[in-house]
C-alpha cells in the first residue's frame, strides 16, 4: 500500500466518524428535557444514562460500517449502500427531532418505522459489498428495534 492511499484510508475513516457523529450532534440538539420527565413512561423504559454510551459504540460503529464500505469502492459499486446508509442517518435524526424536539410521538413512531426497514436495506445492500460491515449494523438494529418498542409504548400511554 503506497503512503498516499494509506493516508487516504485514514481520512476517509475521519470522514465517516465526522458525517456520522455530525448527524448524531443535530440529534443531540433535541434533549428529552421537561416534557419528557411528564409522560407515563413503559415499565422497561431503561435509565436515562444508558442511551449517551449506547448511541456513542453504535454510532461508532456504524461509522466504521460505512468506512469498511467506503473502502470497497474500487472493487464494487457502492453508491446504493452509501446512499441507504445516509437516507437512515436523516431518519435517525428525524426521530430526535420529532420526538423530543416536536413532541409528536405518532409521527416519530412512524419515523422509527421507516427507520427499521431503512436500516435493514442498508445491511443488505452493505452485505453485498462485505458482511462484516453488514454485521456491524446488528446491534443498531437491535437497538432501534427496543426503541421502536419503547416508542410504541410511549405514544399507547401518552398518545
Amino acid at each position: 500500500m503506497t503512503k498516499e492511499s494509506n493516508l487516504t484510508k485514514w481520512l476517509a475513516l475521519i470522514a465517516a466518524f465526522v458525517i456520522t457523529f455530525a448527524f448524531s450532534a443535530i440529534g443531540a440538539q433535541f434533549t428529552p428535557g421537561e416534557w419528557y420527565r411528564t409522560l407515563e413512561k413503559p415499565f422497561f423504559n431503561p435509565p436515562n444514562w444508558i442511551f449517551g454510551p449506547v448511541w456513542t459504540i453504535l454510532y461508532a460503529a456504524m461509522a466504521v460500517a460505512a468506512w469498511i464500505v467506503w473502502r470497497e469502492q474500487g472493487r464494487v459499486n457502492v453508491a446504493k449502500a452509501l446512499a441507504a446508509y445516509g437516507v437512515q442517518l436523516v431518519l435517525n435524526t428525524a426521530w430526535s427531532w420529532l420526538f423530543f424536539g416536536r413532541h409528536h410521538i405518532g409521527l416519530a413512531l412512524v419515523d422509527i418505522a421507516l427507520l427499521w426497514f431503512a436500516i435493514i436495506a442498508t445491511m443488505l445492500l452493505f452485505w453485498r459489498v462485505t458482511r462484516t460491515a453488514a454485521m456491524l449494523l446488528v446491534p443498531y438494529l437491535m437497538w432501534v428495534s427496543f426503541a421502536a418498542l419503547l416508542n410504541l409504548r410511549f405514544w399507547q400511554l401518552n398518545g
